[in-house]
């Protein structure tokens, strides 16, 4: 893989190449891409979904909303400290090309702003949730309906397929969905693989997939665009981007550090034991006087919060400059925080952020609740879809597809399509929107 193929600022539909040295500096192409995605639809229903904590009515835990911003700040960050490093070893990119240090980071701000705009309500169990009810629910009498690859994309939904899908799809009015720079498509896809077969390898881009059959063929346009090379002659998967190793970088610091400040203000993490985990990460940063000064548990857990962040993007950057040569020949196969000196601290927070926080009965009890909340509209608008596809609805199918957006299109080729179209729909409702329409299919009036 090389630079010049990899920074590629085409969108679908573009017929001539778009060269970096042509750009209006007031407003780079790739800056486009962060605010096409910000002013989305899909990105604006974060604001109700849950992170960690499923329905907290406390401010200051984080909705997939502020999680994704902050993601999206420490991406911008390292991606800017990673393309001055690149420039200086790439010279040509700058002198011949035309790209800038900012040029990386708005790469990496843009995909990290869009990491999880595919997760659907109740955090990472609404994915278990859509993937139970076709596995091992009613969901599983679809099978013989479907391709082994297609049933498998709704066995193990996956937000991050999800996600390009969101970014990609046509609609009308709307052909090629957001029309992002396939730099930053490339960028966001952290699993450039199909979901069969599933985990072939321990290689970091089998741990899922990155796109649903419906989505192959424009995957395939971009990786051939980006020049990502093929691992499999036997089914579709390529080696990563090279920025998405600093989107999933960014990610993991921020679900590190923040979820772990998260537990520590909600009271599910003692204090005390908590800051001792900060201080052995930041060890040497510590400015004793100034920790003193701090006098509320919020304010130093801030202090220490910002110190590792830094420490951790440090890290990374030169992780991925060290590895560069590796990255780019598709033989760096783990994510860069796994080789990170500070391995050890980090699995210690993330040990006790489960224990405390994941596990926590408030957590588990509402995604016991999500689950059946999801599972209850898939059963109904799965039914319906089904329906469709033979051509046999219902009175009260129709009233169900009258309360479907337009965007939402069924039709009578592909039971596959309809499904999936089903689960986007689903996906895209806040928390609160699914408990409301659970409510009114049970037959509550609201």
């Amino acid at each position: 893989m090389n630079w010049e193929q990899l920074l590629s600022l085409k969108r679908f539909g573009d017929t001539n190449k778009r060269l970096r040295k042509e750009q209006d500096e007031t407003r780079l192409g790739f800056e486009v891409d962060y605010d096409r995605i910000i002013f989305s639809s899909e990105f604006r229903g974060l604001q109700d979904k849950t992170q960690v904590v499923p329905l907290s009515k406390t401010d200051f835990v984080h909705t997939r909303l502020t999680h994704s911003l902050e993601v999206s700040v420490v991406g911008r960050s390292l991606g800017r400290r990673v393309g001055q490093l690149l420039l200086k070893k790439h010279p040509q990119l700058e002198n011949v090309h035309g790209y800038k240090m900012n040029d990386f980071g708005a790469i990496v701000a843009a995909a990290a702003l869009a990491h999880d705009i595919g997760n659907p309500p109740f955090g990472h169990s609404g994915e278990k949730a859509i993937g139970s009810y076709f596995s091992e629910g009613s969901g599983a009498a679809f099978k013989s309906y479907l391709t082994e690859k297609e049933y498998q994309d709704l066995c193990d939904f996956e937000g991050n397929a999800n996600g390009f899908k969101i970014l990609t799809e046509s609609r009308e009015g709307r052909e090629g969905g957001l029309r992002l720079s396939y730099a930053t498509l490339g960028a966001f896809t952290k699993y450039p693989k199909e979901s069969l077969p599933k985990k072939p390898t321990n290689h970091i881009v089998d741990k899922k997939y990155g796109f649903f059959q419906s989505e192959k063929r424009m995957f395939e346009s971009i990786a051939s665009e980006l020049g990502l090379t093929k691992r499999s002659d036997e089914y579709l998967s390529y080696h990563r981007h090279p920025l998405a190793f600093l989107v999933e970088a960014a990610d993991d610091i921020c679900y590190t550090i923040i979820d772990f400040e998260d537990g520590i203000n909600l009271g599910l993490i003692d204090e005390d034991y908590a800051l001792e985990y900060l201080i052995n990460l930041v060890r040497g940063s510590i400015k004793t006087e100034n920790y003193h000064a701090l006098k509320t548990t919020e304010d130093r857990v801030s202090y220490l919060r910002a110190l590792a962040i830094g420490r951790l993007i440090d890290e990374a950057a030169t992780l991925f400059m060290t590895h560069e040569e590796d990255i780019l020949a598709g033989k760096f196969e783990t994510a860069l925080l796994d080789v990170s000196q500070y391995k050890a601290q980090i699995k210690d927070i993330i040990n006790i952020s489960i224990k405390n926080v994941y596990r926590s009965k408030e957590v588990i009890n509402k995604e016991i609740a999500g689950y059946k909340i999801l599972n209850q509209l898939l059963e109904s608008f799965g039914k319906m879809a089904q329906h469709y596809f033979e051509d046999k609805m219902s009175n009260y199918d129709n009233l169900l597809l009258s309360i479907l957006p337009e965007t939402v299109k069924l039709g009578n080729e592909s039971l596959y399509k309809n499904l999936l179209a089903v689960c986007l729909y689903i996906s895209k409702l806040s928390d609160t929107n699914a408990m409301l329409l659970h409510k009114k299919l049970q037959g509550q009036i609201l």
